[in-house]
C-alpha cells in the first residue's frame, strides 16, 4: 500500500507579504513620530524658497531644487550714459570735436537738420559751452546753453531727436553802495563790498572829468544806484550803474543813465549834458602812478639837462593795456627816437594825441585805420630813451604842446531837444533816490560808535 502522507505545504502569498511590510513601517513611523513629539521637537512641511533653494525654518538646512527656466529672473543691461563738455577754442568746429571724442557724427547730421539747431551749433565763437550725454558714442543729450535766460535741448527719441528752447528768467534788482576814500578808489570800493567790474565802470563813467591817477583825495566819496541780475534765487553778476555821484575835493560830478527810443545809451548831468567828453583825461587803467608831469623847464633824467617834458608819465609795467584817448585816425605807428614805439592819433579840431615807448602795437591800430575812443591800441613798455616801462602821452592842438591833465577837453553833445522832457522824467526819481542814499549813509558813517 502507498504510504500514506499529510497535506502539502503552502507558500506565503508575495502581497501578503507587502502589506505586512507596510503596515511593520507605518507602525515604525508612528513610533518616530511619537518619540519626537515627546521631545518638544516639530518639523515644518512647508518652507520658503528663496533664490532657488528650500530653507528649512527650524533645522536651517538648504536643499536644492529645480527652478523652471522660465521663472528666473531677467538681466537686462542698462546702457552706461558719459557726459562730455566742451569750450569752443578758435577754429573748432562741432565735426572735429564730435570725431575727436568719437561720438556719432551722423546723429549730429541729424540734429543740424533741425532748424533752430543749425543756427545755433553752425556758428561758434570760442568761449561758447555745450554738454554732450552719449551711450557708447550715441548721442543721447545735447546742451548748448544759449544765453542767461534761454537753454537749448536736443534729446534722442528712438530714430529721431526732439530739440526745445527752455526759458529761466532773470530777475533785475536795485542796489545801492557808498563808499569814502582813504587811500585808493580800489580799497575804498572793496571796503563797501564792490566788485572790481563796477568799480571800473564808475571811473569810466567819470573819467572825462577826473584822472584817477593824479585827482584823487582822502576824502573824496562816491555813491551809486545799480542793478543786479538774479537767478533762481543767486546773484548772477552786476548789472549797469543807474546813477552815480563822486565828490572830488569838494566838487561833486553827478551822472544818470538814459537810453533813448533809438535805444542809443549814455550818461548824462542832471541838466542833461553830456558827461562823456571828446577825449580821456588818461589813456590808461586808473591803477598807475604818474611819475614826470607836464613841466616846460624838467631836467631830463638821462640827458641831465633841462629838456621841456611836454607831455605826462604814468608808470605802468610792460604790457598794461593802452588805449585811444578819443576818436581818430592813426596817422603813425612805428619807430620815432628817444620816444621808441610810437604811435600818433589825429582827431578832430587840429588836435593830435601821442603815446611813446611802447612795448608792441595791437594788431587793429594800424597806419592809416580810424580808432574809437577806448579802444586798445597798444601795451606799455620801456622802448626808446627811458628809465623804466612807462606810457608818455601828449596832447597837441595846432602841433602846440598842451597839458593833458588841465587843458578843456571838447564836450560830446548833449540831450537831443525831442528826448529832453523823457529824460528829465526819467532822470528825477533817480536822482532823488541818489540823493537820499548819499545823505542817510554819510550822516550812518559819521556817527561815533558807541561805547
Amino acid at each position: 500500500m502507498p504510504e500514506a502522507t499529510g497535506p502539502a505545504r503552502r507558500r506565503p502569498h508575495p502581497v501578503k507579504w507587502l502589506v505586512i511590510a507596510a503596515l511593520a513601517s507605518a507602525a515604525a513611523v508612528t513610533l518616530f513620530l511619537t518619540l519626537f513629539h515627546d521631545a518638544g521637537s516639530t518639523i515644518t512641511t512647508e518652507a520658503p524658497k528663496i533664490a532657488g533653494t528650500i530653507v528649512s525654518r527650524d533645522l536651517a538646512l538648504p536643499v536644492p531644487i529645480a527652478v523652471p527656466a522660465e521663472a528666473a529672473p531677467a538681466i537686462v543691461s542698462e546702457p552706461v550714459s558719459k557726459r562730455i563738455d566742451f569750450e569752443i577754442a578758435s577754429g573748432d568746429t562741432l565735426h572735429q570735436l564730435f570725431a575727436a571724442s568719437k561720438l556719432n557724427r551722423s546723429h549730429l547730421a541729424q540734429i543740424l537738420q533741425l532748424d533752430q539747431a543749425r543756427t545755433h551749433l553752425q556758428l561758434l565763437r570760442p568761449g561758447d559751452r555745450l554738454s554732450v550725454v552719449h551711450d557708447d558714442g550715441d548721442i543721447v543729450h545735447l546742451q548748448r546753453v544759449l544765453d542767461e535766460e534761454r537753454t537749448m535741448e536736443v534729446t534722442r527719441n528712438g530714430d529721431g531727436f526732439d530739440l526745445k528752447v527752455t526759458t529761466n528768467p532773470v530777475e533785475v534788482r536795485t542796489a545801492h553802495a557808498h563808499g569814502v576814500i582813504d587811500s585808493s578808489l580800489y580799497l575804498a570800493a572793496q571796503e563797501a563790498g564792490i566788485s572790481d567790474t563796477l568799480i571800473m565802470n564808475l571811473a569810466g563813467i567819470f573819467a572825462w572829468d577826473v584822472d584817477f591817477v593824479l585827482d584823487i583825495r582822502t576824502g573824496d566819496r562816491f555813491t551809486m544806484i545799480y542793478e543786479e541780475i538774479w537767478q533762481d534765487g543767486e546773484k548772477l553778476r552786476d548789472g549797469d550803474i543807474l546813477a552815480a555821484e563822486f565828490i572830488n575835493s569838494g566838487k561833486t560830478f553827478r551822472a544818470i543813465r538814459f537810453e533813448n527810443p533809438e535805444k542809443e545809451v549814455g550818461y548824462f548831468t542832471p541838466d542833461g549834458l553830456n558827461v562823456k567828453k571828446a577825449f580821456l583825461r588818461a589813456p590808461i587803467a586808473i591803477n598807475p602812478r604818474v611819475t614826470s608831469s607836464f613841466n616846460p623847464r624838467r631836467k631830463h633824467p638821462v640827458h641831465n639837462k633841462v629838456l621841456p617834458h611836454k607831455g605826462v608819465d604814468y608808470s605802468a609795467p610792460t604790457g598794461t593795456a593802452i588805449k585811444a584817448a578819443g576818436d581818430g585816425k592813426v596817422i603813425f605807428r612805428g619807430r620815432k627816437g628817444g620816444y621808441g614805439n610810437t604811435i600818433i592819433l589825429q582827431h578832430g579840431g587840429n588836435i593830435t594825441t601821442l603815446y611813446a615807448h611802447l612795448s608792441k602795437f595791437h594788431s587793429r591800430a594800424r597806419s592809416g585805420k580810424r580808432v574809437k575812443q577806448g579802444q586798445l591800441i597798444g601795451y606799455s613798455g620801456a622802448t626808446g630813451t627811458v628809465t623804466a616801462a612807462h606810457l608818455h602821452y601828449e596832447y597837441r592842438v595846432g602841433g602846440v604842446h598842451r597839458n593833458p591833465r588841465t587843458v578843456r577837453l571838447p564836450k560830446a553833445q548833449p540831450i537831443a531837444k525831442k528826448y529832453r522832457n523823457l529824460y528829465v522824467k526819467a532822470a528825477a526819481p533817480l536822482l532823488q533816490q541818489l540823493e537820499l542814499v548819499e545823505r542817510t549813509l554819510r550822516v550812518a558813517t559819521s556817527q561815533p560808535a558807541h561805547q
